[in-house]
């Protein structure tokens, strides 16, 4: 939070309190009832706009000013002291039960809700109304999120986060923009900063990748208009890509835009951590989808080359599925990837590895859905399975997480609709014929 009255409240409150982000030390009894009494004045909600304004300040000072213990503490004090009260909401259920099926019922419910609603929410809506309060509480839940795990009584704070970050992170608030090289600097270097796909080694690879022949769409929403909320980095070729390092490729030729026929989205990228489990990434797609259909009409295919960042540790916990497929070598030396430098030996591992990753995304899940996020992602939104790309991905990262494969997900307008029911209803996975194909190599070798 960069706002000017923030920052003076921020230093305000450091000198009355002690607390900075360096002090590492236990918060005092004194410095967790100062955040009491500021937590329950912006709770109370007392005076008028102007005053809980500067309560909100004060509150989002004392925060940013609180080193990682301290902000744990802040947290635990809003999770267990200012959600709803017990005896109000036994009270008001009561009374909601009693006054079923009578005139009196939906009074008895508007009452429960009120009883259900936690001192939380007005903390929250205070918040939000600083000039940098979306991205604060952005910011908050990442916070939030990294101490949930091993405090679970943070849970329920942080389902009421998500749900406020939810609503106001509504994909009808959100603006699509394409990004450009001509695009503000600050920009420019959040897509450096946030690349979490391929990561961008210079100015010249994110100025590639910026070219005639590519585009570069992002979400923002108004309350946060310098901030990309996620961003999809688009190739258009003439065929389905099988390879990241010649699309990355900074001395490769610039394609004719006009000529091509497929986009391949290559990387999709979400910035913000604390918008996790806020569903938007579908969204840009079909916009975008939309959005290069209308400027080059030419366009039939659209698909990815996408990774299979989980197909590493699947095989790791799935031992058997290696001697199943064939392959002899275990998973450490495929990671390391020093193998495939070996003709012969990459050769005998071509077709076994093709058919584990088949397996691994056709197969591999809990229950009816897939063990890999990216492939959850993508059949969820209505893709197909199309490809399975061999040493597509030659760097260290790609064979750490996939043994050097990728994967194409083709998207076919006319065949979303019908995928994602499938998809939903009973946890079809849409694939192509040979990427089926090679699941049942594995299949016929485990019968053997």
């Amino acid at each position: 939070m960069n706002d000017s009255i923030v920052r003076r409240g921020f230093d305000r409150v450091r000198a009355l309190v002690g607390i900075g982000p360096q002090s590492g030390k236990p918060l005092s009894a004194k410095q967790l009832q100062h955040l009491r009494q500021q937590l329950k004045e912006c709770a109370d909600g007392r005076g008028g706009e102007v005053s809980a304004r500067q309560r909100a300040v004060r509150l989002g000072a004392s925060y940013l000013g609180l080193d990682d213990n301290g902000r744990r503490e802040f947290l635990r004090l809003i999770a267990l002291e200012f959600g709803p009260d017990p005896r109000t909401v036994e009270k008001a259920h009561a009374g909601y039960q009693a006054a079923v099926g009578s005139p009196g019922q939906w009074d008895a419910e508007a009452g429960l809700r009120r009883a259900m609603r936690s001192s939380r929410i007005r903390i929250l809506t205070h918040l939000n109304a600083l000039p940098q309060g979306v991205k604060f509480l952005v910011d908050l839940r990442a916070d939030l999120l990294r101490y949930v795990d091993d405090q679970p009584e943070l849970a329920a704070f942080d389902r009421e986060l998500e749900a406020r970050l939810s609503a106001w992170f509504d994909v009808g608030f959100l603006e699509l923009a394409r990004i450009t090289w001509n695009s503000p600097a600050a920009l420019l270097e959040k897509l450096i900063q946030y690349e979490a796909v391929h990561e961008i080694r210079s100015w010249n690879d994110l100025r590639n990748r910026l070219d005639s022949d590519r585009r570069c769409y992002a979400f923002f929403h108004p309350r946060m208009p310098n901030e990309p909320l996620i961003f999809v980095e688009v190739a258009l070729t003439d065929r389905l890509a099988g390879s990241v390092q010649a699309l990355l490729d900074e001395a490769a030729p610039v394609f004719d835009a006009e000529r091509a026929d497929t986009a391949i989205f290559y990387s999709i990228s979400n910035t913000q951590p604390g918008l996790r489990g806020v569903s938007f990434g579908n969204f840009l797609l079909k916009r975008v989808i939309d959005d290069l259909q209308r400027d080059f009409p030419k366009l039939k295919t659209f698909a990815t080359l996408s990774p299979l960042p989980q197909l590493a540790s699947w095989a790791k916990r799935t031992p058997e599925a290696l001697a199943e497929a064939g392959i002899a070598l275990d998973v450490k030396t495929l990671a390391a990837g020093a193998w495939q430098q070996d003709a012969k030996l990459a050769r005998r591992q071509r077709e076994p590895l093709l058919a584990l990753a088949a397996r691994y995304l056709l197969e591999g899940g809990k229950g009816e859905r897939p063990y890999d996020a990216v492939a959850r992602f993508h059949l969820g939104n209505g893709a197909r399975i199309e490809r399975l790309n061999w040493l597509a991905d030659t760097s260290a990262r790609g064979f750490r997480q996939s043994f050097g494969l990728m994967v194409n997900y083709v998207y076919v307008p006319d065949e979303i609709e019908s995928n994602v029911e499938a998809y939903v209803d009973g946890g079809r996975r849409a694939a192509s014929a040979s990427v089926r194909r090679q699941a049942k190599i594995t299949s016929r070798r485990q019968n053997d």
